[in-house]
Formats: structure tokens, C-alpha cells, sequence
């Protein structure tokens, strides 16, 4: 089980730090030690078992809908800026979207589904779809969850988990380790929620420091596309 950089994707796809700007910044940052008995400890074992399942529908549920809709906004303003047509109907395609509307007119659920089943391939035949079968059922049989620690930030609203798991997949075990931010939501302060992004840098202006560098201008042209496949 990886997961890729892309989105918490599922994890390390999830494993990112917007909402810290919104919400936090203002305050020195004060962490504590949490009880393994804390409510995300449970939650991210089951976000585990999820992903290993490939069950992105619920695991999608788990997830910040705030988040996922950044990645969304993110993915939409890269394919929008795909220099050719063709190009730009792979991309969507991949997401089995046929065109830029129905994706933005996907739901933050939907997105992160498609997102998430973008990185995996299907059966092309039915000894394919049996291996694939086993496989995954070696990674449930043998997958091994083991929280580290939970720590608190932002008067216990926040808590980042590293865990440790372990999952045989054919000849080889795979072990890793990941980083997961859960907040507490708003609304209802017993249910929890991943964040993926809350693990992206942040960046504050230094009070009398000077504007931003330019971007380095590239040393060549890039090759151009066929005119007939160039976009509007």
C-alpha cells in the first residue's frame, strides 16, 4: 500500500497545513502528548483498512471535504492549463471526467474517489483480476497498524499521528512509516477528520522584507504542439 504525494492520495496523499494559516498562525505553536485512548488512534486504523480494501467511497467520508476540494481546485487549474487538447482529454479522462464541467461539477466525494482509483489500474482480463484479487487479500490478511504517538496542537482541536505499518504484498513486506493530521470538526466536536494538506509548508511574509524574487526564465523554448492541437 503507497499512496502518493498527490492526495493523502490516500495518504501520504494524505499525509499536508492551509487551515493552520487560517486558523492558527496567530499563536505561538503549543503541542502535548495525547492518550493512546484518543478517538484518531481508532479512526486512522480504519482509514487504513480502507485503503488497503480500495473502498474510497467510505474512506472518502473521512476525509476534510475542505481539502479535498483545494486538491480539486488544484487539479481543475492543471488541466486547464495543459497546452493541448489532447492532453487535457487524457487528464480528464484518467478522472473519468468527458470535459472540464462535469468535473467541476463533481462533488468533493466524487473527486476524491476518482482521484483515488486514477492511480490504480484495471483488470484488463480475468487471470489479471485474479491476481490482483490476491494480492489485495495478502495485504488485509497481513496488514499491521501500529500508532507511535498522538500529538495535540491548537488546545487538543488538532492531532498528528505517526504510524507504523507493515503488509506482506507477494514476496516482500513492506514496512512504512506515516505522518496523519486529523482536526476536530467545527460542527460537531466528537467526529474527526484527515487533513491532508495540513502537512504542506507554510509560508508568512517577513515584516520589511522585499518582494518576491521572479521566476528564472528557462533557458529554451519548449517544443510546440502541432497547431491543430493547440487549445484556444
Amino acid at each position: 500500500m503507497r499512496h502518493t504525494p498527490h492526495f493523502l492520495g490516500g495518504i501520504r496523499f494524505l499525509c499536508a497545513a492551509t487551515l493552520a494559516i487560517a486558523t492558527f498562525q496567530t499563536s505561538p505553536v503549543q503541542a502535548e502528548n495525547l492518550p493512546p485512548t484518543h478517538p484518531t488512534v481508532e479512526l486512522v486504523k480504519k482509514y487504513f483498512e480502507l485503503v488497503v480494501d480500495q473502498d474510497w467511497k467510505t474512506a472518502a467520508k473521512m476525509i476534510r471535504p475542505a481539502s479535498i476540494e483545494r486538491k480539486k481546485r488544484e487539479t481543475l487549474a492543471i488541466i486547464k492549463s495543459a497546452p493541448t487538447m489532447s492532453e487535457e482529454a487524457a487528464m480528464l479522462g484518467k478522472l473519468g471526467a468527458k470535459d472540464i464541467k462535469s468535473l467541476e461539477g463533481m462533488t468533493a466525494e466524487e473527486f476524491y474517489v476518482a482521484d483515488r482509483q486514477s492511480f490504480h489500474s484495471p483488470a484488463r482480463n480475468d487471470d489479471e483480476k485474479e491476481r490482483q484479487k490476491k494480492v489485495q487479500d495478502q495485504k488485509k490478511k497481513s496488514l499491521k497498524i501500529d500508532v507511535l504517538g498522538v500529538i495535540g496542537e491548537a488546545g487538543g482541536k488538532v492531532a498528528h499521528l505517526a504510524v507504523r505499518t507493515s503488509q506482506d504484498v507477494i514476496d516482500q513486506r513492506i514496512n512504512e512509516l506515516f505522518f496523519i493530521s486529523f482536526i476536530q470538526d467545527e460542527a460537531d466536536a466528537t467526529k474527526w477528520l484527515i487533513a491532508p494538506d495540513m502537512q504542506r509548508p507554510v509560508t508568512e511574509p517577513l515584516s520589511g522584507g522585499g518582494a518576491a524574487a521572479p521566476a528564472p526564465v528557462p533557458d529554451g523554448k519548449a517544443s510546440e504542439a502541432p497547431a491543430a492541437d493547440k487549445k484556444p
